[in-house]
């Protein structure tokens, strides 16, 4: 059974795996008071080029977005997001069990528009009667986004000045930011990538690790305390080594952008399978995960033999499917797929 239902199928790059069993014995201190976590945040810190920057080790991306949202926001203020944005739809309304309602925008194909976001801050301000609802406090992107798009730097720089002009941050999550940053179609480094916010994730769940996601607030501008809130919200390991190994290893000698970049040529590679069967692309996304439309007929051939995940049922009866790669993904898998394709 092939599977390309999600990039957290396989469990860890094998380099993950021998540094876990050669320090295995090991005694270090806890809670990330080790020398793999000091190490892990310095190159992080390198790779940068920001040697202020604030930087924590969470245990998953849902822990992390309701931790850092819940710091971040004061206790009448919400969280914006795109209709589709993950904190919205597919975390169990973990943001809202903070105490913290989730305002939702638009979408378009997963991402937000500067405008509409401009629009509806300058609404709210003109309402008579806004203190009376739930503030706007931070303005949360995903990249890529739920659908596999990558916001542009023009659009990253153009949401970050409004959220400037309101005195809000703008929070990145960057559950699967490796595929997005190797994109072909990425128009900025990591680097960059620190200037256009003020708070993002560096996701290891989807992209090589056991498990865990970095925070980094670039500026040094994390809230007080936030290593407390950290545990107040069931978010840190007593044996912290093990987040801090997994993202020593992945930030030496850029293997987690080495990784990264196989999903992308594997999804490319998909992508171009699809087409030369005849199929339809839901969209054209430029990241790992893939969109396809299939038909009844191809379903009941693929689905005994291949796990994808079901995206969305079209009124004409054909089903929006979502097939994703990850770091770990192999040539051979895909020509095996391309053997089942009707």
């Amino acid at each position: 059974m092939l599977s390309f239902t999600c990039d957290y199928n396989e469990g860890a790059h094998p380099a993950i795996l021998e540094r876990l069993l050669a320090s295995n014995l090991e005694q270090v201190p806890g809670y990330g008071a080790d020398p793999y976590t000091r190490s892990a945040k310095d190159r992080i810190r390198q790779a940068l080029n920001r040697p202020e920057a604030d930087v924590f080790f969470l245990t998953g991306g849902t822990q992390t977005n309701a931790t850092v949202i819940s710091a971040v926001l004061k206790g009448y203020e919400g969280a914006v997001a795109a209709q589709t944005g993950h904190i919205a739809v597919h975390e169990a309304g973990a943001v809202e069990f903070t105490g913290h309602k989730v305002l939702t925008l638009p979408q378009h194909q997963g991402k937000m528009d500067a405008a509409e976001l401009e629009a509806f801050l300058e609404g709210f301000y003109a309402e008579p009667a806004y203190d009376h609802m739930v503030f706007p406090g931070l303005v949360y992107i995903s990249f890529p986004t739920e659908y596999g798009t990558i916001y542009t730097k023009a659009e990253l720089e153009a949401l970050h000045a409004v959220c400037k002009r309101y005195k809000l941050p703008l929070y990145i999550d960057g559950a699967r930011l490796g595929y997005g940053l190797m994109s072909p179609e990425c128009d900025f480094t990591f680097q960059e990538l620190a200037g256009l916010c003020d708070v993002f994730t560096i996701g290891g769940t989807k992209v090589g690790a056991l498990c865990g996601e970095a925070v980094v607030f670039p500026g040094g501008n994390a809230p007080a305390h936030f290593f407390t809130t950290i545990k107040q919200h069931g978010a840190l390991l007593a044996k912290g080594r093990l987040t801090g190994i997994q993202f020593d290893v992945l930030f030496t000698d850029n293997l987690y952008f080495k990784i990264s970049r196989n999903a992308i040529d594997m999804a490319m590679q998909l992508k171009a399978m699809f087409r030369r069967k005849g199929y339809e692309l839901f969209l054209d996304s430029p990241t790992n995960q893939q969109f396809v439309v299939l038909d009844d007929a191809a379903m009941a051939v693929l689905a005994p033999q291949v796990a994808f995940e079901i995206w969305e049922h079209r009124p004409d009866g054909r089903t929006v499917v979502r097939f994703a790669t990850s770091w770990a993904t192999t040539p051979e898998q895909l020509a095996r797929l391309e053997a089942m394709l009707p």
